[in-house]
């Protein structure tokens, strides 16, 4: 392995102390006596002088492609020239030699660009100025595409983040949609975990879950329900430019979805449901305090922890995230939101319901009654069917269970178990078909009043004795509840109280005399009356025999 020119140089210098001439130092080092020269008169090596290559045959076009470039400046930014395109037309339009080679041309504009740019001034925007953020005055939201395997099947979703540019601190959430319900709820999640609003405005950019319509400048038309939510809350909106001439306004938002894709969503994720993933979201966001940004001395949780006191408290009140809407519930028993089905039960068809559409799920009410509730579709044309519902349906009608969607759902949830399936199967043996299932319906009303788990233990009781009625299965539930439940967590008995001592007892002294029945003894007194003719009165004898 060869020397460096300044080992070289060093030992060129050690000889020369000792006395040896610059011939000498020459033919000892193999090099030549200016090389020496240079060593004696400086320790540090001159730098070699890049040679300027100069491309004799490109000479005479690069007048034409300054030109292009400088055009360019005024192009739309997807239709500026590539080096492939300045060739072809230096070729077809200047007559240059087809042999120049593309390299040639792209070295060229590859330098040249910039150096147009620098000298008219057009790559000032592409300049960073270091911003000072006060702790807990401002943030940035922004969605991010995500995708998951969700129940198996691939599925685009999309990560709700909200960051605090002092500590870095971010709060994420995987929500289905970008809809306003989704950009709603994830404020809310994020002020719930911050314990706290920011005191100044937060950065966006044009999200139509907040804008409705783009002004000119950074004036916007923002949705009422969005405004709504901003006042209740009390923090001010502040909307980047549009495009990418906004990007780099709210970057620290952009880098934190990239970062935390790839540091905890890689690989993609596979879930059941959204609400595990964001299980996992949300222990993510809880080891991420222990991270330390780069050119930082605290971790992300220390530097939380100097600006949570200086954020604005909650609001007393709640503020409901879900988005109102009115569907008619169609003769299947469901209404549509968003290209979805959801079940209702069968005595609302034809009728209007209120449907809170969250970005999770729905939350649906007949007047003030709530009536079902939801986990949230996430494939459109899906539906969402409870067995619940259509019970009462499905008395009248037992040959439709067979063959019930609701019922295959049931099955795949869990909710239909083997227990239910043995009890059907030997209720239609005891019962025949319509009669066996008529006995399972009263058995899924019990649902209704009974914890699943306690149905379930009924039901495998009844079985195995034999009975094939609903009110066995009731009787052996109850049993199953009581067993279950710890004596602590039994209700106190209460004493049976008499109504009549109740009575009794608000009523005043009664100070009246006892009542008597001596007024009444004088009917028992037989009075004398002649005997009928013929006839002897009865002797004393006779008399007493009778009496």
């Amino acid at each position: 392995m060869g020397s460096s020119r300044v080992e070289v140089f060093e030992a060129i210098r050690v000889d020369a102390r000792r006395g040896m001439s610059i011939r000498a130092l020459a033919e000892r080092h193999g090099v030549h006596r200016r090389t020496v020269r240079q060593a004696l008169e400086s320790a540090a090596p001159v730098p070699r002088k890049t040679p300027v290559r100069r491309a004799a045959r490109l000479e005479m076009f690069k007048e034409s492609i300054d030109a292009m470039l400088v055009a360019d400046l005024e192009a739309p930014r997807k239709q500026r020239h590539t080096a492939t395109r300045v060739r072809d037309r230096l070729i077809s339009e200047h007559g240059m030699s087809d042999t120049v080679a593309y390299s040639t041309v792209r070295d060229y504009v590859a330098r040249r660009r910039p150096e147009i740019m620098a000298e008219t001034g057009r790559g000032m925007e592409n300049a960073f100025v270091l911003q000072t953020h006060p702790p807990g005055q401002e943030a940035e939201v922004d969605f991010g595409d995500l995708w998951v395997r969700l129940a198996g099947e691939p599925t685009k979703c999309f990560l709700f983040t909200l960051r605090m540019p002092y500590s870095g601190k971010a709060v994420h959430r995987v929500f289905a949609s970008q809809g306003q319900e989704a950009f709603i709820e994830g404020h809310l999640h994020a002020f719930t975990v911050l314990d706290g609003v920011p005191t100044g405005k937060i950065r966006y950019d044009n999200l139509r879950s907040a804008v409705s319509r783009v002004l000119m400048g950074r004036n916007r038309t923002e949705s009422d329900r969005w405004v709504l939510f901003r006042s209740h809350h009390g923090f001010d909106a502040f909307y980047c430019m549009p495009g990418v001439e906004g990007a780099h306004e709210k970057g620290g938002v952009e880098g934190e979805v990239g970062r935390f894709r790839r540091n905890h969503l890689v690989p993609v994720p596979e879930v059941d449901t959204l609400a595990e993933l964001n299980v996992r979201v949300e222990r993510a966001d809880i080891a991420d305090d222990a991270r330390r940004i780069e050119g930082r001395v605290v971790t992300v949780g220390q530097a939380f922890a100097v600006e949570a006191p200086l954020l604005r408290p909650l609001p007393d009140e709640a503020f409901e995230p879900g988005l109102l809407l009115t569907p008619r519930v169609d003769r299947y028993g469901r209404i549509t939101v968003r290209q979805c089905h959801y079940s209702v039960p069968v005595r609302l068809i034809g009728q209007r319901v209120r449907v809170f559409l969250r970005a999770s799920e729905l939350v649906i009410l007949d007047g003030r009654t709530e009536v079902a509730r939801h986990a949230r579709a996430v494939r459109k044309g899906s539906q969402a069917l409870l067995l619940d519902h259509y019970l009462e349906v499905l008395a009248r009608k037992p040959g439709a269970l067979p063959g019930a969607t609701a019922l295959v759902q049931a099955r795949a949830s869990g909710m239909f178990t083997s227990a239910h399936e043995a009890f059907w199967a030997s209720a239609r043996h005891a019962h025949g078909d319509a009669g066996g299932t008529r006995a399972l319906v009263e058995v899924l009303l019990l649902h209704r009043h009974l914890p699943h788990l306690d149905v379930v233990a009924g039901l495998t009781a009844a079985v195995a004795l034999g009975a094939n009625t609903a009110d066995v299965v009731a009787v052996e539930a109850r049993k199953a509840g009581q067993t279950r439940r710890p004596a602590s967590a039994a209700p106190p008995a209460s004493p049976v109280v008499s109504l009549t001592e109740r009575r009794l007892a608000a009523l005043p002294a009664d100070t009246r005399p006892a009542p008597s029945v001596a007024h009444y003894d004088q009917l028992l007194r037989r009075r004398a009356s002649p005997p009928p003719a013929g006839r002897a009165p009865p002797s004393a004898s006779s008399e007493g025999e009778v009496s």
